[in-house]
């Protein structure tokens, strides 16, 4: 896989109170990200890896279905997108967080 594929299948850490409790468990160790949605799983391992210099356990992704919204009279629909659960090795840690 060439680099400038693996720099663009994360798209960002997703921050909510779920991805906290997962990163924060000693046991777990996992990280959630916004991923392509034509990434697989091989292709995230590679790009987390690549890009945090850590070793990946493993992959587990999720397609989530964009909502269906209505905006007044006219019906609309959110996007699709793929979100990656990475599971890291004993010993590897991803430090998310940017302190000001």
């Amino acid at each position: 896989m060439n680099q400038a594929r693996l720099m663009q299948i994360l798209l960002a850490p997703l921050e909510s109170e779920k991805a906290n409790k997962l990163a924060d468990k000693e046991k777990s160790r996992q990280y959630v990200f916004k991923v392509l949605c034509s990434a697989s799983k091989l292709e995230v391992k590679a790009a987390i890896e690549f890009l945090f210099e850590v070793k990946v356990k493993n992959v587990q992704t999720v397609n989530v279905k964009g909502k269906t919204k209505s905006f007044g009279r006219a019906q609309g629909k959110r996007s699709d997108w793929k979100k990656a659960y990475v599971c890291l090795e004993d010993g590897y840690d991803i430090t998310l967080s940017n302190a000001v």
